[in-house]
C-alpha cells in the first residue's frame, strides 16, 4: 500500500511541483493534486487488496485486479531465473521485488512475473524453492514435483497469498545451503570506475537528464530565459563562462566516474550457491542476479584501451535464455586481472590455451579502414582550401594508425580442448570463451577485398549470449582446420577431397576447397 503509490507519485511529482509554483499554488490546483494523492493512495490499496499469487508443485500463478482481472501460469521447468531488487524505499520497509524470468520472455522485454513488494525473507525463500523445483523438474523429467509435506494436497500447491502470512518453506523443499563465496569487493577497486569510458561520460548524462526534466516542465520559458541571458551578456563573458564550465566537466569526470561505478556497485559479491552463482550490489538499489550454473556456457572478459593500461577487465557471463544480459550477466565488475582469472577457474573454469595470431593481411585491413577515410577527407579540404576541416581529418588519420595496430594485436581464436574463445576490438575489446558443447554451428562470411586476401570472418555458433562470437579476418584456410578440430562431425561432410592418380605422393590426402 506504500510502494505502488510512492513509486507512481515519483515520477508525477516535479510537474506537480512545477505547475502549483506557476500556477501561484492556486487552491484548485492545490485541490486537485491532493485528490491526485487520494486516488493514488486508494489505488495502492485495491492492488494490495487483490494481488495474490501461488506457487504450485509445478508452476507459480499470480492474480490481480478488481476490475479487469488477470491471472497469469508460469510453468517452473520454463523458469530461467529469479531475481530479488530491493530500492531504497524497499529496504526501508523491509520489503523486496523478486522478479520471475521464464523461457519464452515477454513482451516489451519485460519480465514473466513480478512480486512487488514482499517481505525480504520471503523473497529470499521463494528464490530457493523456485529454483530448487525447477531442477528438480528439470532432472525428473516428469511434469509434478511429489507433494511437499506441510502444503496444500491435490497437486495443487500452496494457496494463493499476498505474502503477508506465509508460512517458512519446509526443510524437504528446499536444497541444502551450501554457500561458497568466490568473491567480494574491496574498497580499493571502486577507483577503477574512473578507466570506465561509461562511466566517465556520467556527468554529461547527468546535464542531459536535468536539462530534459526542464524542457518537459517548463520548456518555454527556460528557453527563453536561456535565450535572453546569451543575446545580452558580453561576448568575453561567455566564452570565459564556457571554457571555465568545460574544465569544470572534464575535472568532475573522474570523480562522476567514481562515485556512479561505486553506487552501481557497491558491496559486489560473487557466491556459488545451491548450483547457482548468485551476483549482489547496489548501494541505493540493491539487486541479487540468480544464474544457474548449468546455463553458463560460458564467460567474456571486457575492457578498453585506459583499462588496458592498468590490466584491468570486466567478466560477464554467457547463459542460454537470458534478458537483459547487458546487467544480469555481470559476473564481476572492472577489476585487475590477476584477480579476475582466479575467480574465474575456481567459479567456472578458465581458457588455458594460446590465441592464433592473424595473418598480416589483417593488419593491413585494420590500418587501412582506420586511415583512408580520413586520410581521404583531408586530401579534399586540401584541394578545396578548408584549412580546419584538412588539419581534422589529418589528425584522425594519423591517429587511426595506432588503433589498427592495435585492432590488430587484439585479434585472436584457440582452442584448448574443452574450451573455444575468440577475441577482437580495441576501444572496446572482448574475448569471448564458450564451452565446446555450446558450439551449434559455424559461418563463414567472406567480402571481395577478403576473397583476394584468403581471409575470411568465422562466427561460432552458440546458444547463449549473443548467439555468435566472431573471429575476424582470420586465414580461411586455417580457420577451417580449426572448427574441423573442435566439431569434426559438424564440418568434414561439407569438406571436398581430391582423387589422386594411383602412386602419387599426395594420394589419400584431402584438400579443402
Amino acid at each position: 500500500m506504500v510502494v505502488g503509490p510512492i513509486n507512481q507519485l515519483r515520477s508525477l511529482l516535479l510537474p506537480v511541483l512545477v505547475g502549483l509554483v506557476l500556477g501561484g499554488f492556486n487552491p484548485w490546483l492545490l485541490a486537485a493534486a491532493g485528490m491526485g494523492v487520494v486516488v493514488l493512495l486508494v489505488g495502492g490499496f485495491v492492488t494490495w487488496q487483490t494481488f495474490r499469487y501461488e506457487v504450485g508443485a509445478d508452476r507459480v500463478e499470480i492474480s490481480r485486479g478488481l476490475i479487469r482481472r488477470s491471472r497469469r501460469t508460469i510453468p517452473l521447468e520454463r523458469v530461467r531465473g529469479v531475481d530479488v531488487t530491493s530500492s531504497l524505499l524497499h529496504r526501508l520497509l523491509g520489503v523486496a521485488v523478486v522478479r520471475i524470468e521464464a523461457a519464452a520472455g515477454s513482451a516489451a522485454g519485460t519480465e514473466d512475473g513480478k512480486l512487488d513488494a514482499v517481505s525480504a525473507e520471503e523473497a529470499e525463500r521463494l528464490r530457493r524453492v523456485l529454483l530448487h523445483r525447477r531442477a528438480v523438474l528439470t532432472e525428473q523429467g516428469s511434469g509434478q514435483e511429489p507433494a511437499v509435506p506441510g502444503e496444500s494436497g491435490g497437486g495443487g500447491g500452496a494457496p494463493l497469498t499476498d505474502g503477508s502470512a506465509t508460512t517458512g518453506a519446509p526443510s524437504g523443499d528446499q536444497a541444502p545451503d551450501d554457500t561458497v563465496t568466490h568473491f567480494t569487493m574491496p574498497r580499493r577497486w571502486y577507483l577503477y570506475g574512473a578507466l570506465s569510458l561509461g562511466y566517465l561520460l556520467t556527468p554529461f548524462v547527468v546535464l542531459a537528464t536535468l536539462f530534459g526534466m526542464v524542457q518537459q516542465s517548463a520548456g518555454q520559458m527556460v528557453t527563453d530565459f536561456f535565450i535572453d541571458w546569451v543575446t545580452t551578456a558580453d561576448r568575453a563573458f561567455l566564452v570565459l563562462f564556457g571554457a571555465v564550465f568545460a574544465g569544470v566537466l572534464v575535472l568532475l569526470m573522474p570523480v562522476f566516474a567514481v562515485v556512479s561505478y561505486a553506487i552501481t556497485h557497491w558491496g559486489f559479491s560473487l557466491r556459488d550457491r545451491d548450483g547457482s552463482l548468485v551476483a549482489e550490489r547496489g548501494l541505493f538499489t540493491r539487486r541479487s542476479v540468480t544464474l544457474e550454473k548449468r546455463r553458463i556456457r560460458g564467460y567474456e572478459l571486457q575492457d578498453n584501451p585506459l583499462e588496458r593500461t592498468r590490466g584491468v577487465v570486466g567478466l560477464r557471463a554467457i547463459v542460454t535464455g537470458l534478458g537483459d544480459a547487458a546487467t544480469r550477466a555481470v559476473l564481476l565488475p572492472v577489476g585487475p586481472r590477476s584477480t579476475v582469472e582466479p575467480v574465474v577457474d575456481r567459479a567456472l573454469t578458465l581458457f588455458r590455451g594460446r590465441l592464433v595470431r592473424h595473418p598480416r593481411a589483417a593488419l593491413f585491413r585494420r590500418l587501412t579502414r582506420a586511415v583512408l577515410p580520413f586520410a581521404a577527407v583531408a586530401v579534399v579540404a586540401v584541394y578545396f582550401d578548408v584549412t580546419w576541416l584538412a588539419v581534422g581529418a589529418g589528425a584522425l588519420a594519423l591517429l587511426g594508425v595506432p588503433l589498427g595496430i592495435d585492432r590488430y594485436r587484439s585479434l585472436g581464436h584457440g582452442y584448448d580442448g574443452e574450451r573455444v574463445s575468440v577475441r577482437s576490438g580495441s576501444l572496446s575489446r572482448s574475448q569471448a570463451t564458450v564451452e565446446r558443447s555450446a558450439v551449434i554451428g559455424w559461418t563463414w562470411t567472406q567480402t571481395l577485398f577478403q576473397r583476394r586476401s584468403a581471409l575470411a570472418n568465422l562466427q561460432v555458433t552458440v546458444g547463449a549470449g549473443t548467439g555468435g562470437y566472431t573471429a575476424q579476418d582470420a586465414a580461411l584456410d586455417e580457420s577451417v582446420a580449426f572448427a574441423a578440430r573442435i566439431t569434426p562431425e559438424m564440418v568434414r561432410p561439407f569438406l571436398a577431397t581430391e582423387e589422386h592418380p594411383p602412386g602419387d605422393a599426395g594420394a589419400g590426402e584431402a584438400r579443402r576447397v
